[in-house]
């Protein structure tokens, strides 16, 4: 993994392990060099190629959009210019057979449990030998898992594997998938890599793919041989899902692919690095410089971001020097860089790597309490290990309450340390688990693809009937927007008025526009009381009259949607927000400045984010352009806010914004009205729930 190779790197011995290495093969390269991991591979390879100049680096990728740029990263970059390793395609594989399940029943408007398809889905794995079930989330896996596992009157083998559940019990899946004993797994990205069954004969993907080349790695599971076509069918949970699948199903026929590009390596990671190298040999700056160049991520550095980052590392930067803690490096007579004293090599060990994970406990099954129920009586310690899940989950539970962990639904007991205590429950309305792992944001062309795809009133012939109703209906009552436009639509529900727009950017980029766009609202003296984001639209409602104030010239939809909101209103929010100093936590730790692990005991997440909001708070206000908060800005900018696609949406629609008056919900509004409230609904009342008030705003939006 790179954080073995970072970790043998910072061995006094890495020359003489490493002298002699001639071969290094990297599989599933597009994978790794999407995130800090990559860029953390990068100057390992960096050093690599310093300690051996004959190595030669081979990279496999069968999903990757832009080859040239992923050869980039194979070999050291000469100054100022770009080198690329040779590029070898393999062809001649059969194309892969994709299909969209077009439903016997009535496609929802809204959601993403795909509960309406569940016989559907149970009978293409009645019908297949082994069948994989893909699904985006784990709390959509114990959930289709649960449902399966209740219609499951013929007794197939179904199992659940996603990154929770204990190593053990995913072995266990994982055997007797290879011994061809299993019908079907509902699964996560857990299993988008690396898994070479060649009895799986069909994939199953539920919901969304978010991205052709995502996609792309699910369907290649089945029929894993180069001359047999990989067999899928996707299975779209809503509406507007079914315009996604559709897109990506083109996409898969034309072999386009959507990774993103080589990214910019990141300052953290670079400290980390730094760190790490003077755990090894003493480097002088110059030469180290030299040899960080070589790494495609870092190939444009400036000299005055190399030196603020060892600067970091010796002393924790200015606004930190008095503190001796944060001196990890000093400089000996000759100029060269070494470790202060030997803890300091102790604790970049035992804190390599980049991958900052929400604090996991231990979910331990016993037989419940030895006497007494709910929050009383005594629990026996010990018990079999299920999985682990976040501790913010847990939080918010207490004694008594259920959720569904590992295919079957369980009941809070208690929590003692690290370890959660939970007995079996015979609870037919549990509660969903909410962990988040797998949760993936809407590529940007898929995107394009979606608004190409409204935009051509002819491809809609490929759709579904029921989704063509849908957008003709649309098309009647308001409009549906062309490729470069944006709707706005504005109208009265209840008593509050709505403005709805449609970018189609995907979750992350909506959820900063949301929030920008009720600041400026405000500001207009427009009312707003809040919003909501889905993958294609953004709800803001308020109890000012947004049809009133445009008709009227009080609200300028050009104005509203400049991308000057960029500037001054997002500074202002993440000013006041608590992403950037959660983003800052996480840089932090990566690089070294706030330790995660002791030799003694982890430290408390209480301790870790005391620590960070502290220092966060003093290099705010004596260091502004501190080299942590750079990265801070930089992880938030392409992660979290999404802000260069942004800026690209509101540049686009600048002059192109249509606006449409409407008495009621539009059908194109349904879907991101019912995400309003949803997020505190659980289980299968809250499907309930949601139906009834799917319904109410249909029958408005078709009247």
């Amino acid at each position: 993994t790179p954080e073995q190779v970072a970790l043998l790197l910072s061995s006094d011995d890495a020359p003489f392990l490493f002298s002699s290495l001639k071969r290094i093969v990297l599989d599933e390269l597009h994978a790794l060099v999407t995130s800090k991991r990559g860029d953390l591979l990068s100057l390992g390879l960096a050093r690599l190629w310093r300690l051996a100049p004959q190595l030669r680096a081979i990279g496999l990728s069968a999903t990757v959009a832009e080859p040239d740029q992923l050869a980039r990263f194979l070999v050291p970059q000469p100054g100022g210019k770009q080198a690329a390793a040779d590029i070898v395609v393999a062809g001649g594989a059969a194309p892969p057979l994709v299909e969209m399940l077009d439903t016997r029943e009535r496609l929802p408007w809204a959601g993403h449990g795909a509960r309406h398809a569940l016989p559907e889905i149970y009978e293409l794995i009645k019908a297949n030998k082994t069948t994989l079930v893909f699904v985006n989330t784990r709390s959509q896996a114990e959930m289709l898992f649960q449902n399966l596992w209740s219609m499951n009157d013929d007794n197939l083998a179904i199992a659940l594997h996603h990154g929770s559940l204990d190593v053990a019990q995913r072995r266990k899946v994982e055997d007797a998938m290879s011994a061809g004993r299993l019908r079907g797994v509902v699964c996560t990205s857990s299993l988008d890599l690396g898994v070479d069954w060649g009895d799986v004969d069909l994939v199953v993907n539920i919901g969304a793919p978010k991205g052709s080349s995502r996609l792309m790695q699910r369907i290649g599971r089945a029929n894993h041989r180069l001359d047999e076509a990989s067999r899928a069918v996707l299975v779209p949970a809503n509406r507007f899902e079914v315009l996604e699948c559709r897109a990506a199903i083109d996409a898969i026929a034309e072999n386009a692919q959507d990774t993103p590009p080589l990214r910019t390596g990141a300052l953290d990671v670079l400290a980390q690095h730094v760190l790490g190298r003077a755990c090894g040999e003493p480097f002088l700056s110059d030469d180290l410089y030299g040899e960080v160049l070589t790494a495609a991520p870092y190939s444009n550095l400036p000299r005055q971001d190399f030196d603020d980052v060892v600067d970091f590392v010796a002393s924790g930067g200015y606004a930190l020097k008095t503190y001796e803690r944060f001196a990890r490096i000093k400089q000996d007579k000759q100029g060269r860089w070494r470790v202060a004293n030997p803890k300091v090599r102790q604790s970049y060990r035992l804190n390599v790597g980049t991958i900052v994970e929400e604090p996991m406990l231990k979910v331990r099954l016993v037989r419940g309490r030895s006497t007494g129920s709910g929050s009383t009586g005594v629990i026996a310690r010990g018990g079999r290990v299920l999985g682990e899940i976040e501790e913010y989950f847990i939080e918010g539970l207490t004694a008594g309450d259920t959720f569904v962990f590992g295919g079957e639904v369980v009941r809070y007991e208690a929590l003692a340390e690290d370890q959660v205590y939970v007995s079996r429950a015979n609870d037919k309305d549990p509660k969903v688990p909410s962990y988040m792992g797998g949760k993936f944001p809407l590529s940007t062309y898929l995107a394009e693809r979606v608004r190409r795809l409204l935009d051509d009133r002819r491809a809609w012939n490929g759709l579904p009937e029921q989704v063509r109703d849908w957008l003709s209906l649309q098309k009647d009552v308001s409009r549906v927007p062309g490729v470069r436009e944006l709707l706005v639509e504005t109208f009265p529900r209840g008593n509050k008025h709505y403005l709805i727009c449609y970018p189609f950017e995907g979750r992350l980029a909506h959820q900063t526009l949301g929030m920008l766009l009720t600041r400026r609202l405000e500001r207009m003296r427009a009312r707003p009381l809040g919003f909501v984001a889905n993958e294609y639209a953004v709800a803001i409602w308020g109890l000012g009259d947004a049809s009133f104030m445009i008709r009227n010239g009080e609200l300028n939809l050009d104005a509203l949607f400049n991308p000057d909101m960029l500037g001054d209103d997002l500074e202002a929010w993440l000013a006041e927000s608590a992403l950037m100093k959660r983003t800052f936590r996480n840089c932090a730790l990566i690089s070294g400045l706030i330790e995660r692990r002791f030799t003694s005991e982890d430290k408390s997440r209480r301790q870790v984010l005391f620590s960070t909001d502290l220092v966060y708070d003093v290099l705010r206000k004596h260091q502004a352009d501190h080299v942590l908060l750079r990265a801070a800005r930089a992880d938030a900018a392409t992660g979290l806010l999404d802000l260069r696609r942004l800026g690209a949406m509101l540049a686009r629609i600048q002059g192109r914004i249509t606006h449409r008056e409407l008495d009621h919900v539009s059908p194109l509004a349904v879907p991101v009205m019912l995400e309003i409230g949803r997020e505190s609904v659980y289980g299968e009342a809250g499907d309930e729930l949601l139906a009834e008030a799917a319904d109410e705003l249909v029958k408005e939006a078709m009247s």
